[in-house]
């Protein structure tokens, strides 16, 4: 019955395609993520919500470019601010009508503000001397103690949520759904993971405590979708395994859950896509986790978690015909 019913895609003829889709985006980000381990001891640029220190921010209304950075750092270093990472952001405000640019040099140090006050005054003297028009926007601090805790206390959280997704799973479908499942979670994690460490190397851009919530948002996201085609294809398996092959199950169950899934994401999507292009600048690293998570998520569910069972089958299958 479901060798006749019209496909959108044929997920187990094209299986060797999407495999290798899969291994073109974890390989990289791994290749990523080990040369920022070697480079730094970390798979990605830490904020000082794990490693403590001072954010300092200035407005400014000169528009900034890649030179004005390496001024800026060249000035600090020479007063003695050990490596200082400085990133230029850009917000519009709206007066009057008219549309106005300023221009925020957020400087990131490693030293405590609240304990060394000279070097943020020596910071603050650095850049009223490059920038007249300067002005300081915010201070804040984070301890060294208080970084190291909420790092250990992210890793414990994504953690217990995986152990919590795979107790789930293995109690609602077998333990092999289970396992793919968490296989395709990994994957999804480890390809946002990777994009940030490309960040990282070559954009200096820093993952704080928001990035970890997107972590966390991704899981749940990826793990339902997920679900929905795991739950349709034990749905099928139950009325039509034996006029129907399991891998025709798997084409049509995908194809049956297939507008849903893709729906569901782009509405999710273009709420994330609205927020990264017109939201706060403080946020837009947290949407991009969110972006990329929901939409390499998606992707897995449809055609890597299916594609896992139908490999499993096939391995399953043979093994039986041997014995």
């Amino acid at each position: 019955m479901f060798s006749n019913a019209k496909k959108i895609i044929d997920i187990v003829k094209y299986r060797w395609i999407f495999l290798v889709i899969s291994i073109l985006l974890i390989v990289p980000s791994i290749g990523a993520m080990g040369y920022l381990t070697v480079k730094t001891g970390a798979p990605l640029l830490v904020g000082i919500d794990f490693t403590g220190g001072t954010i300092i921010q200035y407005s400014v209304d000169t528009k900034l470019s890649n030179v004005d950075i390496a001024n800026v750092r060249e000035k600090l270093s020479a007063e003695g601010i050990e490596n200082p990472v400085i990133q230029i952001l850009t917000t519009t405000s709206n007066k009057e009508g008219k549309s106005k640019s300023t221009e925020i040099i957020s400087i990131k140090t490693a030293f405590d503000g609240d304990k060394n006050s000279n070097k943020t005054n020596t910071v603050t003297n650095t850049i009223t001397s490059i920038y007249p028009e300067a002005k300081l926007v915010q201070v804040s601090s984070v301890g060294p103690t208080l970084g190291k805790e909420l790092m250990k206390n992210s890793i414990i959280a994504v953690l217990l949520a995986i152990v919590g997704i795979c107790a789930y799973l293995s109690l609602r479908f077998h333990f092999e759904y289970a396992m793919f499942a968490i296989f395709t979670l990994v994957h999804d994690v480890l390809f946002v993971l990777g994009v940030f460490a490309f960040l990282g190397i070559f954009y200096g851009v820093h993952v704080d405590a928001l990035f970890i919530s997107a972590v966390l948002t991704v899981l749940g996201f990826s793990v339902h979708d997920t679900i929905v085609v795991y739950d349709r294809i034990r749905e099928n398996l139950k009325f039509a395994s034996k006029s129907a092959t399991f891998d025709e199950v798997v084409d049509a169950s995908v194809n049956q859950t297939l507008t849903r899934s893709i729906n569901t994401s782009l509405t999710t999507l273009f709420t994330l896509l609205a927020l990264y292009f017109f939201g706060g600048v403080t946020t837009k690293d947290f949407v991009l986790a969110m972006i990329l998570g929901i939409s390499v998520g998606t992707y897995s569910s449809i055609f890597v978690a299916s594609v896992l069972l139908v490999f499993y089958n096939h391995v399953k299958e043979s093994k039986k015909v041997k014995a």
